[in-house]
Protein backbone atom coordinates (compact mmCIF):
# COMPACT_ATOMS: atom_id res chain seq x y z
CA UNK A 1 0.00 0.00 0.00
CA UNK A 2 1.95 2.72 -1.29
CA UNK A 3 -0.13 5.05 0.52
CA UNK A 4 -3.33 6.89 1.18
CA UNK A 5 -3.44 9.06 -1.40
CA UNK A 6 -6.05 7.34 -3.24
CA UNK A 7 -8.48 6.61 -0.01
CA UNK A 8 -11.04 9.04 0.09
CA UNK A 9 -11.54 11.47 3.62
CA UNK A 10 -14.77 9.20 4.73
CA UNK A 11 -12.61 5.73 4.34
CA UNK A 12 -9.59 7.45 6.11
CA UNK A 13 -11.95 8.65 9.13
CA UNK A 14 -13.60 5.03 9.15
CA UNK A 15 -10.33 3.37 9.24
CA UNK A 16 -8.94 5.95 11.33
CA UNK A 17 -12.06 5.13 14.28
CA UNK A 18 -10.93 1.56 14.89
CA UNK A 19 -10.52 -0.12 18.02
CA UNK A 20 -10.95 -4.07 17.22
CA UNK A 21 -10.36 -5.97 13.69
CA UNK A 22 -12.31 -9.13 13.22
CA UNK A 23 -11.62 -11.31 10.52
CA UNK A 24 -13.27 -14.13 8.95
CA UNK A 25 -10.70 -17.53 8.06
CA UNK A 26 -10.76 -19.52 4.99
CA UNK A 27 -10.60 -17.38 2.13
CA UNK A 28 -9.82 -14.04 4.34
CA UNK A 29 -7.09 -15.10 6.51
CA UNK A 30 -5.64 -18.16 4.02
CA UNK A 31 -6.43 -18.94 0.21
CA UNK A 32 -9.64 -20.39 0.99
CA UNK A 33 -7.70 -24.10 -0.19
CA UNK A 34 -8.88 -26.63 2.78
CA UNK A 35 -5.76 -29.22 2.42
CA UNK A 36 -6.78 -33.03 3.70
CA UNK A 37 -4.11 -35.43 4.41
CA UNK A 38 -5.26 -39.01 4.57
CA UNK A 39 -3.71 -41.27 7.07
CA UNK A 40 -3.43 -44.81 6.65
CA UNK A 41 -5.80 -44.74 9.86
CA UNK A 42 -8.88 -43.03 8.36
CA UNK A 43 -8.42 -39.77 9.04
CA UNK A 44 -7.21 -36.58 7.50
CA UNK A 45 -4.81 -34.18 8.64
CA UNK A 46 -6.04 -30.75 7.16
CA UNK A 47 -3.19 -28.39 6.49
CA UNK A 48 -3.57 -24.24 6.39
CA UNK A 49 -1.10 -22.13 5.09
CA UNK A 50 -0.70 -18.40 6.96
CA UNK A 51 0.75 -15.56 5.13
CA UNK A 52 4.05 -14.03 6.86
CA UNK A 53 3.44 -10.72 5.78
CA UNK A 54 -0.64 -10.90 7.16
CA UNK A 55 1.46 -11.81 10.28
CA UNK A 56 3.65 -9.32 10.43
CA UNK A 57 0.53 -7.03 10.14
CA UNK A 58 -1.35 -8.38 12.73
CA UNK A 59 1.82 -8.20 15.23
CA UNK A 60 1.46 -4.58 14.05
CA UNK A 61 -1.57 -4.50 14.95
CA UNK A 62 -1.00 -5.85 18.12
CA UNK A 63 1.79 -3.63 18.98
CA UNK A 64 -0.40 -0.27 18.13
CA UNK A 65 -2.73 -1.64 20.58
CA UNK A 66 -5.34 -2.81 18.32
CA UNK A 67 -7.46 -6.06 19.82
CA UNK A 68 -7.86 -8.74 17.25
CA UNK A 69 -9.88 -11.87 16.38
CA UNK A 70 -11.87 -14.37 14.36
CA UNK A 71 -14.96 -15.47 13.80
CA UNK A 72 -15.01 -18.79 11.41
CA UNK A 73 -17.59 -21.26 10.45
CA UNK A 74 -15.12 -24.44 10.94
CA UNK A 75 -13.08 -25.67 13.81
CA UNK A 76 -9.37 -25.93 12.93
CA UNK A 77 -6.75 -26.67 15.48
CA UNK A 78 -3.66 -25.21 12.56
CA UNK A 79 -6.20 -21.56 12.91
CA UNK A 80 -5.99 -22.05 17.46
CA UNK A 81 -2.29 -22.36 16.95
CA UNK A 82 -1.91 -19.50 14.39
CA UNK A 83 -4.33 -17.13 16.66
CA UNK A 84 -2.29 -18.10 19.81
CA UNK A 85 0.85 -16.74 17.90
CA UNK A 86 -0.38 -13.84 16.28
CA UNK A 87 -1.92 -13.10 20.12
CA UNK A 88 -5.07 -13.03 18.46
CA UNK A 89 -7.68 -12.70 21.85
CA UNK A 90 -11.07 -13.60 20.53
CA UNK A 91 -11.20 -16.97 18.18
CA UNK A 92 -14.60 -18.11 17.84
CA UNK A 93 -14.60 -21.81 15.68
CA UNK A 94 -17.79 -23.56 14.74
CA UNK A 95 -20.00 -20.37 14.07
CA UNK A 96 -22.00 -21.18 10.90
CA UNK A 97 -24.19 -17.75 11.63
CA UNK A 98 -21.32 -14.66 12.74
CA UNK A 99 -23.57 -12.62 13.98
CA UNK A 100 -24.14 -14.10 17.74
CA UNK A 101 -20.27 -14.04 18.42
CA UNK A 102 -19.94 -10.60 16.84
CA UNK A 103 -22.07 -9.04 19.41
CA UNK A 104 -20.41 -11.17 22.73
CA UNK A 105 -17.10 -9.69 21.50
CA UNK A 106 -19.12 -6.19 21.23
CA UNK A 107 -20.69 -6.79 25.04
CA UNK A 108 -17.59 -8.20 26.45
CA UNK A 109 -15.38 -5.37 24.99
CA UNK A 110 -17.34 -2.32 25.70
CA UNK A 111 -16.66 -1.32 21.68
CA UNK A 112 -19.76 0.26 19.36
CA UNK A 113 -20.07 -1.45 15.50
CA UNK A 114 -18.30 2.03 14.22
CA UNK A 115 -14.83 1.19 16.11
CA UNK A 116 -15.08 -2.56 14.23
CA UNK A 117 -13.13 -3.41 10.90
CA UNK A 118 -14.44 -6.86 9.72
CA UNK A 119 -12.76 -9.05 7.28
CA UNK A 120 -14.38 -10.87 4.84
CA UNK A 121 -15.11 -13.19 1.61
CA UNK A 122 -17.95 -14.89 1.08
CA UNK A 123 -22.25 -14.73 1.99
CA UNK A 124 -21.67 -15.72 5.93
CA UNK A 125 -19.59 -12.72 6.27
CA UNK A 126 -21.58 -9.85 5.05
CA UNK A 127 -24.47 -9.60 8.17
CA UNK A 128 -21.57 -8.91 10.42
CA UNK A 129 -19.86 -6.36 7.66
CA UNK A 130 -22.83 -4.70 7.22
CA UNK A 131 -22.83 -3.83 11.05
CA UNK A 132 -18.73 -2.95 11.48
CA UNK A 133 -18.03 0.27 11.17
CA UNK A 134 -15.33 -0.55 8.68
CA UNK A 135 -16.34 -3.33 6.26
CA UNK A 136 -13.30 -4.70 4.17
CA UNK A 137 -13.79 -7.71 1.24
CA UNK A 138 -10.26 -9.33 0.36
CA UNK A 139 -9.28 -8.69 -3.33
CA UNK A 140 -10.96 -12.16 -4.61
CA UNK A 141 -14.16 -11.94 -2.50
CA UNK A 142 -17.40 -12.99 -4.01
CA UNK A 143 -19.26 -9.92 -5.68
CA UNK A 144 -21.69 -9.48 -3.10
CA UNK A 145 -19.29 -9.17 -0.11
CA UNK A 146 -17.36 -6.66 -2.66
CA UNK A 147 -20.29 -4.71 -2.87
CA UNK A 148 -21.01 -4.40 0.81
CA UNK A 149 -17.33 -3.21 2.09
CA UNK A 150 -16.27 -0.12 2.07
CA UNK A 151 -13.19 -1.03 1.29
CA UNK A 152 -11.52 -3.65 -0.75
CA UNK A 153 -7.84 -5.26 -0.49
CA UNK A 154 -5.52 -5.42 -3.73
CA UNK A 155 -4.29 -7.79 -2.24
CA UNK A 156 -5.87 -11.53 -2.24
CA UNK A 157 -6.71 -13.77 0.17
CA UNK A 158 -3.93 -15.48 1.80
CA UNK A 159 -1.67 -12.98 0.68
CA UNK A 160 -1.31 -10.03 2.07
CA UNK A 161 -5.13 -8.43 2.54
CA UNK A 162 -4.92 -8.91 6.47
CA UNK A 163 -1.62 -6.75 6.27
CA UNK A 164 -3.27 -4.43 4.06
CA UNK A 165 -6.14 -3.67 6.15
CA UNK A 166 -3.93 -3.38 8.77
CA UNK A 167 -1.81 -0.64 7.04
CA UNK A 168 -5.06 1.10 6.02
CA UNK A 169 -6.00 1.83 9.62
CA UNK A 170 -2.79 2.47 10.95
CA UNK A 171 -1.92 4.81 8.04
CA UNK A 172 -5.57 6.46 8.97
CA UNK A 173 -4.55 6.69 12.66
CA UNK A 174 -1.27 8.67 11.48
CA UNK A 175 0.63 6.16 13.21
CA UNK A 176 2.19 4.18 10.37
CA UNK A 177 5.83 5.36 10.56
CA UNK A 178 6.24 4.91 14.26
CA UNK A 179 4.98 1.64 14.22
CA UNK A 180 7.73 0.76 11.57
CA UNK A 181 10.25 1.36 14.24
CA UNK A 182 8.92 -0.89 16.57
CA UNK A 183 8.27 -3.92 14.17
CA UNK A 184 9.42 -7.31 15.18
CA UNK A 185 9.67 -10.21 13.81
Amino acid sequence: MAGLANISPTLKKRAAQIKLLLMDVDGTMTDGSVTLLSQTDGTALEIKTFDAHDGQGLTLAHTAGLRTGCITGRESAALLRRAHEMKMEFIYMKQPVKMPAYEEILRNTGVSDFAVAFIGDDLPDIPVMRRAGLAIAVGDAVPEVRRTAHYVTKAFAGRGAIRETVELILKSKGIWETMIDKARA
